[in-house]
Order: structure tokens, then sequence, then C-alpha cells
């Protein structure tokens, strides 16, 4: 269950994000005052995908994955999100929903900004209103390189790029042992019994090492190379 957090303990002077240093004092009045911490507990969604978008959310503190829904057994798994990332920044530009879903992998707290805030900061203010739009330009460079492994890679150099992506991500914490076999198959678009084939060929060819759920990369310019040649 989500746990709110009064508005006085989502304060703005410590969010580590350039926009936000570059508020007026009235500006930081207008975003207190409208925004609310929630505390995900793990497997909570933080958005979901179609449903009514009200807020942009901060991340405060955790590891969430955003993911594209598809049938009932499939997904496609886009990016993870940790601290200092913004989910649903599209709400802002007249999104009335959510493009996509939010899920957190252990737990996450974030601050949920209202929609209408965000986007009078975005008018009144050129120094947020860039920095967010780099973020946002920023996020959709990473829906296209996806799209392109999708459609001209093979299983091979999918599941390589999935894997390198994951690693270099592993900045402050290891982010392998919050996800299941299944989670890796979603980030490469594969399916989970041909993910757990292909890391049973990568171990055994020396390439990764399996403990539990950790995946350890050992030969990251060999996985490279497979990355790149798709």
């Amino acid at each position: 269950m989500k746990t709110f957090i009064p508005p006085d303990d989502c304060s703005f002077s410590h969010i580590d994000a350039p926009c936000f240093r570059n508020l007026l004092p009235e500006e930081i009045e207008l975003a207190r005052n409208s925004k609310t911490r929630v505390v995900f507990r793990k497997g909570e969604n933080l958005t979901k995908q179609g449903a009514f978008a009200s807020s942009v959310l901060f991340i405060l503190d955790g590891l969430a994955k955003q993911y594209v829904e598809g049938d009932a057994t499939r997904n496609f798994n886009l990016r993870l999100v940790k601290s200092g990332e913004f989910v649903g920044l599209s709400v802002a530009f007249d999104n009335h929903t959510y493009n996509y879903s939010v899920i957190a992998l252990r737990e996450t707290t974030a601050c949920l900004i209202e929609k209408e805030a965000v986007t009078n900061l975005i008018k009144g203010n050129g120094s947020f209103a860039y920095n967010i739009i780099n973020r946002y330009c920023e996020q959709n460079s990473k829906l296209y390189t996806s799209i392109h492994d999708l459609m001209y890679k093979q299983m091979n150099g999918r599941l390589a790029g999935a894997l390198l992506y994951l690693w270099k991500e592993q900045v402050s914490e290891e982010v392998f042992p919050y996800l299941s076999r299944k989670d890796i198959a979603d980030f490469a678009g594969l399916s989970t019994e041909s993910t757990v084939k292909l890391l049973k060929t990568f171990e055994k060819e020396g390439l990764v090492k399996l403990e539990d759920k950790n995946v350890i990369l050992l030969d990251l310019p060999s996985l490279e190379g497979i990355n790149l040649r798709g």
C-alpha cells in the first residue's frame, strides 16, 4: 500500500536536479504547494499505461522499471528509473494519459507534482523548461535505440545490448538482483526461455557469470562486439 507523506517532507532544496535550482522564490512556492511525497513498495505501480495522468513524478530514492504493456504474458521494458529522474514528463505537454507503466523494483520514494504546476513552470521559466525538455529528449533517444535494436538485431545482439545497458546502470547499487529472468528478457525483447538458454551459452563462453538472480559481466569487449554486430 502506498504511503503518503505531507508536502513539507518533499523539500525542493534537497532535490538534486538542475531544473529545480533555477526556480524563483514564487515558483518554488507554487511547486511546493502542488506536490506530495509518496513511498511505493516493491511491486506497486508508480504509473499505469492508459490511466489518467494528473502528476509528473520525480524519483527521490529507489529503483523502478518503465515498460510498455503487451498481451497478458509479454511486456517490453524501456529503461530503469532511478533517483534523480522524472516519470511522466509527457503529461506536462497536454498528454492526458500515461503512455507506459512504471513499477517499483524495490521501495521507491517519489515527489508527485501536479501537471498544471509543471506546465506553468515550463511556460514561465526558460532554464527550467530547457532542463525538462533536455530530459524528455534523453528519454526519447533511449526509446529510439530500443526500437532500432528490436527491428535490426538478432537474439544474441539484443541480449548482449540489454545486459550492457543494465550493467552500466549499476552506478550506486547492483540492479540484477532486483530483476527476474523475465525482466531481462523483456529488456531484450525475447522470450524468457530464449533468454535463459542464451545466458547459459554466454556463461559457457566465459562472457558472464550467473549467481542466482545476479548476472556478472566478465568480458565486456566481447559483449560489446556481439551488441554491435547485432
